[in-house]
């Protein structure tokens, strides 16, 4: 405790007694670069205090050089094996997660960003009480989104939760190419409003963002339009494109976390079984050789999305909603704007610009139509269950 009020002191120049009416010892959660704190600010508002272990900063680049070291000595003993992106990542990415400041103003980004959505909270930021060592926000209380006991105690809707973190992360990744890269159950909280009383994501920890090139997130739209379709020569040739080359069909895998035969049929038509998990984790263990060099292959933007989609997945796994109809639906909604949005970009006339936008509201339309057809479905279903149910008994 004392080492985390030496850096108030040193940052924000007073005692922290002066800053906070009370300061809790015991953190919220502390992690390796840094841990967060509950406080009362003199005017009442409850705070989270962020702050970054004293030792990190110079701490972090010997840990680089080690990894460079360690990582050199694998490739040397065993040549299939080569992971220096993993070190070219760490290079670029630590001393971004390591500036608080950044990691605000990339919380107040995505909260702009994002500000149509009313499920999405993001806590704000108190500035003057911020460094580059010190982040305070606003506190925000929920359960973990993979707590599952805690939805139901609170009556959260499973389903709507997963469903309204794959509109947020569809949005950020198709439209607006500005990803939060983080998504692990401790950043990502679900409540209820205090105010409204309706279900929100608490989205936390915005340190790690990835910038996705116009071309890359373009090419990425298509090659996931074609996935969920089941368009294979449309798989080849982005996958290609986005530097799979000949390991297109391993890095459809490794995209979607599905067979090659679930991938041939359509991974938005084929359910996700137990025998398919058990063969891909069998298969993953022995194309080891393969995937390292897949990772080499694909563009730097590449990787940290890998990461999001399979924490994402992840949560899904644990709320029992992976591959579900709506989360497709919402990709390609978003896929279909940000397709029409970049082709407007290009287009010379307003008469172009008008045949883009009638086309696209056409395509959302039969999206929309398809979803009112599996709800009504799933009602009708559900409806002769209830009905059979109440016979039998």
């Amino acid at each position: 405790m004392e080492e985390i009020q030496q850096v108030i002191r040193e940052d924000l120049g007073k005692e922290p007694s002066e800053l906070f009416v009370s300061f809790e010892e015991k953190p919220q959660g502390a992690a390796s670069l840094a841990q967060v704190h509950k406080a009362v600010l003199h005017d009442g508002r409850t705070v989270a205090v962020k702050v970054q272990h004293p030792k990190v900063q110079r701490q972090s680049s010997k840990d680089i050089m080690v990894m460079e070291v360690l990582v050199r000595a694998v490739h040397w003993l065993f040549p299939d094996f080569a992971f220096m992106w993993l070190v070219e990542e760490a290079k670029k990415n630590m001393p971004l997660e390591l500036d608080f400041l950044n990691e605000g103003h990339n919380a107040e980004r995505v909260a702009k960003m994002l500000s149509h959505f009313p499920f999405l909270k993001v806590p704000i930021i108190h500035w003057h009480l911020s460094t580059k060592r010190i982040l305070t926000m606003e506190f925000a209380e929920g359960g973990q989104v993979n707590d599952r006991d805690y939805m139901k105690k609170h009556g959260i809707n499973v389903n709507e939760i997963s469903e309204n973190l794959g509109k947020m992360y569809s949005e950020m990744i198709f439209i607006h190419g500005f990803v939060h890269c983080d998504p692990h159950p401790g950043n990502v909280l679900v409540r209820k409003c205090p105010q409204s009383n309706k279900t929100e994501i608490v989205l936390l920890d915005h340190g790690l963002y990835q910038t996705l090139q116009p071309d890359f997130r373009l090419d990425y739209c298509r090659l996931w339009q074609a996935l969920i379709k089941g368009d294979m020569s449309g798989v080849e040739r982005y996958s290609r494109r986005l530097g799979a080359g000949a390991l297109y069909p391993l890095f459809a895998c490794v995209l979607t976390a599905r067979s090659w035969t679930a991938v041939n049929a359509g991974i938005s038509s084929v359910p996700v079984t137990q025998s398919e998990d058990v063969e891909i984790r069998t298969n993953a263990a022995l194309y080891l050789p393969q995937i390292s060099e897949l990772l080499n292959r694909v563009p730097r933007q590449m990787l940290l999305l890998l990461k999001t989609n399979d924490l994402l997945r992840g949560i899904e796994t644990t709320l029992q909603t992976r591959a579900s109809s709506s989360s497709f639906i919402n990709m390609s909604r978003c896929c279909i704007r940000a397709m029409a949005r970049h082709k407007r970009s290009k287009a010379q006339s307003r008469r172009r610009r008008l045949q883009i936008t009638l086309a696209e509201s056409l395509s959302l339309w039969r999206l929309s139509m398809y979803e009112l057809l599996l709800w009504a479905k799933g009602c009708m279903l559900g409806h002769w269950f209830t009905a059979l149910l109440s016979f039998l008994h």
